[in-house]
């Protein structure tokens, strides 16, 4: 979907949505469905090859729309009220077009100091007690919670789980795999051997949001034994019982996390299978890796560099051959350009450079014209480096 695709799809899809929301009154509030209802109506795996956003849309009203408890319907008076506004969807689009991660300040600025203040202001609407508060330099402060590595986030290396795996069944040791990033790659048959061990885990997870074309949050994550879940996290007051609960045959996800509520996250997920197919999905993964490589064969031409970890996914380590000062003096150039942005890693005791594939958009002239400015920035470090 290019961008002229992208306006003309989402002023319609904006259309809906204003539809839906001035006729909810006119749809039944409750769903005439029983539990399974929407199994028999989709494929039993995703398409190989992409469908049509016509035929999403189409499905909608079909298979999503009958079974929807509609929420912000007049005549809803269960539970407690579930916020809504224009203002709020408008704002949610542009979060997942921006598409941050702000797991630090300077990951995007804005994420971490807007949320910050807002956390103030509804502090102070609440009139909480000052030390809640951040302020200027208190030592309270908010935070918004939504998502809790075979790759690690720096060099993206993987345990041997087939030789952790049978250890941790023998001592009773619960095994969780946390495959935060690689998980994505795991869809290709390639890359699958990686995972080779998850049988012998009580937990594993991804993130979809990371690599697979699924807006942030997404984080999916499956247990052997659902009841290790439940069991702690179970909470069935009076108000939130329903008829269904004991029949065996649905799941309420309250009991598998901490939090009482959660999103509607499986939306996103069904659209984007569907219009990629798992085809796509793949040929995405694989270009990556490509660009990934291609860009280490450029690092290893040039003697002044070496490649500092094997090559694996969409991650190349590398550095300038010399001190760790220097490697600290070249990144210190890229980043005030600002051409290119990278984050480092320390691995041993060497400062390295992470070259991540990251944009959906990416090409190979894109890798191409970092390299050659990472080469001249690589000059006037060494130069200068000469000269003292």
């Amino acid at each position: 979907m290019n961008s002229s695709e992208f306006r003309r799809r989402g002023k319609e899809m904006v259309d809906y949505v204003a539809n839906y929301m001035d006729g909810i009154e006119s749809r039944q509030v409750y769903p005439d469905v029983e539990p399974g209802y929407l199994r028999p109506l989709i494929p039993a795996a995703a398409p190989q090859e992409p469908d049509t956003f016509e035929d999403i849309i189409k499905d909608i009203e079909k298979i999503i729309m009958p079974g929807v408890t509609h929420w912000h319907s007049p005549y809803f008076f269960a539970y407690f009220p579930t916020a809504s506004s224009y203002p709020a969807m408008l704002a949610d689009m542009l979060c997942g077009a921006i598409g941050c991660i702000g797991f630090s300040w300077a990951a995007s600025p804005a994420c971490t100091e807007l949320e910050t203040v807002m956390m103030d202001w509804l502090g102070k609407m609440l009139e909480l007690p000052e030390a809640f508060l951040a302020g200027d330099a208190g030592e309270g402060g908010g935070v918004i919670q939504v998502v809790a590595t075979l790759g690690t986030t720096s060099c993206c290396s993987f345990d041997n789980l087939l030789e952790v795996g049978p250890l941790c069944n023998k001592e009773d040791v619960w095994l969780h795999i946390d495959a935060a990033y690689a998980g994505s790659a795991f869809i290709c048959p390639e890359f699958r051997h990686l995972l080779n061990g998850v049988e012998f885990a009580d937990s594993f997870n991804f993130n979809p949001h990371k690599w697979l074309l699924v807006n942030f949050d997404c984080s999916a994550m499956w247990v052997k034994k659902r009841t290790d879940l439940t069991g702690a996290f179970k909470l069935d007051p009076v108000y939130l019982k329903h008829s269904h609960q004991d029949s065996g045959l649905i799941t309420d996800y309250r009991h598998w996390q901490l939090p009482l509520g959660r999103r509607f996250r499986s939306l996103k997920m069904w659209f984007v299978f569907r219009m990629y197919g798992v085809k796509g999905l793949q040929a995405y993964i694989r270009k990556h890796v490509q660009l990934s490589h291609e860009f280490e064969s450029l690092v290893r031409q040039d003697p002044r560099f070496e490649i500092c970890a094997q090559v694996i996914l969409g991650l190349v380590c590398f550095r300038l051959k010399g001190s760790n000062k220097l490697n600290e003096a070249l990144l210190q150039r890229i980043n005030s350009a600002k051409k290119i942005h990278l984050v480092p890693c320390q691995l041993r005791d060497k400062f390295v450079l992470r070259f991540a594939i990251c944009s959906r958009t990416v090409e190979s002239a894109h890798v191409q014209l970092a390299w050659e400015h990472i080469r001249e920035l690589a000059a006037t470090v060494l130069s200068a480096e000469r000269g003292q």
